[in-house]
């Protein structure tokens, strides 16, 4: 009942926003496919088949021997996810942890105005272009001059310039979405500068604009929410662009023991 509810909330709050942009009309959505999701704390693995719980001493057994891949071996019932299952089908979510031999190799990232620089023995020197990412919020700047003049007596005015910073949101959070899609797939565990935009700020109307579009902070998040906080590290920032090999391969208890490789880069 609770995962019905939850769907249709989704399908309900999916349609209003697509009404109020004037892309759906007024006519209510209907659920095409039929499926079902089963809370994770109501499934559980017994042998080849999946039990789920309807109600209290009442289950329904899911009969998996005749899947087409095999089950990991240490994987458990707290290894599932949320079953979906269709008439046709039954999708069932598995989470257990990589293999140490096919892991992917730990990278400390660099984050700069125009790029992020990586390092890692393994790997070596990675260069993620961002300046894509720049050019957005500096053009989206240039748009919005001329409505936040105009926005505190006009009431389109203001709603241009909603628009316009919606319409920027969107676009930068595509081109995060991306980065950090490839350092996923290049690396495993990441390690980052906790870099603060409050003491970076100077008298320079120019620079203090180019700290403020920066989207370091967001390509940090959206990195926890996808490899979660074990995985993702923010370290000191402080010599990370002027130092040299004096911290290659060096590790630090306040680091939580992952290696942080911070060498000058060869360009």
């Amino acid at each position: 009942m609770d995962s019905a509810i939850k769907t249709a909330y989704s399908i309900l709050n999916s349609w209003r926003k697509n009404y109020v942009k004037g892309d759906r009309k007024r006519r209510r959505p209907t659920a095409r496919r039929l499926f079902t999701r089963a809370k994770q704390t109501l499934a559980k693995m017994e042998g080849e088949k999946l039990r789920l719980t309807v109600k209290t001493g009442e289950y329904v057994y899911l009969d998996l021997s005749k899947r087409y891949f095999s089950l990991p071996g240490e994987v458990s019932s707290a290894g599932l996810g949320e079953p979906i299952i269709t008439p046709e089908k039954i999708h069932l979510p598995i989470h257990y942890e990589e293999d140490a031999q096919n892991s992917k190799p730990s990278v400390a990232w660099d984050f700069n105005l125009l790029s992020l620089d990586g390092f890692s023995p393994e790997t070596g020197w990675i260069r993620i272009d961002t300046s894509k990412l720049a050019s957005i919020h500096i053009a989206s700047f240039e748009k919005r001059c001329s409505a936040q003049r105009k926005a505190s007596r006009s009431k389109k005015a203001r709603r241009v310039l909603s628009k316009y910073s919606n319409r920027e949101r969107n676009r930068a959070r595509k081109h995060q979405l991306e980065i950090t899609r490839v350092i996923q797939s290049l690396c495993g565990p990441v390690g980052l500068e906790e870099l603060k935009k409050q003491g970076m700020y100077t008298r320079s109307r120019i620079w203090n604009r180019r700290i403020s579009r920066s989207d370091w902070r967001s390509i940090t998040r959206i990195l926890v929410g996808r490899l979660g906080e074990a995985k993702v590290k923010e370290l000191d920032p402080y010599g990370s662009s002027f130092y040299c090999s004096v911290w290659v391969g060096e590790q630090r208890p306040e680091w939580g023991g992952f290696r942080v490789w911070w060498v000058r880069a060869p360009y």
